[in-house]
This record gives C-alpha cells, sequence and structure tokens, in this order.
C-alpha cells in the first residue's frame, strides 16, 4: 500500500514536516535533544538546528531546556512544541482518511498492469 507523506509549507519562513515532528515527539519521550536525536540516527547540531528553524518558525521555543546534562538537565516540550506535534499529527490523519481510497486505488491500478 502506499504510503502518504505531509509537509506543511509557510512560504519563506519554512516548514514542517515528518521529520522534525518526529523529533519533537523523541525529544518529549527521552526528555533530552540528544537522546531523541541519537534514536533518530541524527546528530545533536542536526537536531539543533531543526529546533532553532522551528524556533524561528513559530516565533516562540518549541523547547524548554535545562541545562546541566547527567546532573538533571533536559528538554520537555511548550506549549506550542506540543501544538505543533498535536495539529501536525491531526492534519495527517485528516489527510490519510480522504486519500486512502484513492491510494487504495492507485495500488490497485499498479497490481491490474504488472499482472
Amino acid at each position: 500500500m502506499p504510503t502518504l507523506s505531509i509537509r506543511i509549507k509557510f512560504g519563506p519562513k519554512g516548514h514542517i514536516g515528518p521529520g522534525k515532528v518526529e523529533l519533537l515527539e523523541q525529544i518529549a519521550a527521552f526528555g533530552s535533544i540528544s537522546a531523541g536525536a541519537r534514536q533518530m540516527g541524527m546528530s545533536y547540531k542536526r537536531a539543533w538546528d531543526l529546533i532553532e528553524e522551528m524556533n524561528a518558525l513559530f516565533g516562540k521555543p518549541v523547547l524548554d531546556t535545562q541545562k546541566g546534562g547527567r546532573k538533571g538537565g533536559g528538554a520537555q516540550l511548550t506549549q506550542i512544541g506540543l501544538a505543533v506535534v498535536s495539529r501536525f499529527r491531526a492534519v495527517e490523519r485528516a489527510a490519510l482518511a480522504v486519500a486512502e481510497p484513492h491510494m487504495a486505488g492507485l495500488q490497485a491500478e499498479m497490481n491490474d498492469s504488472s499482472g
């Protein structure tokens, strides 16, 4: 079955897509930028650059960070970070609900033409 991937563009300001949203979800799950990035096979610098892009895009921080490393530091999503994840996933679910029968039709066309 085909899959659907959504990217929401905000003109020249930037975009969000499944990678940035997954990064926020991993950071929320593990409580740290480095652990979230590691879970995705991403460098800390790349993760931080993506977070900075989202901060600039939304004009507010998507994370609240505490310095300290092993001594109690970490990161958690701010209200805007939580909203970004929630709204993006809602858009994905809505788009998939509408697209699913059409994707199944496309898959059927592929199966019919290959037989």
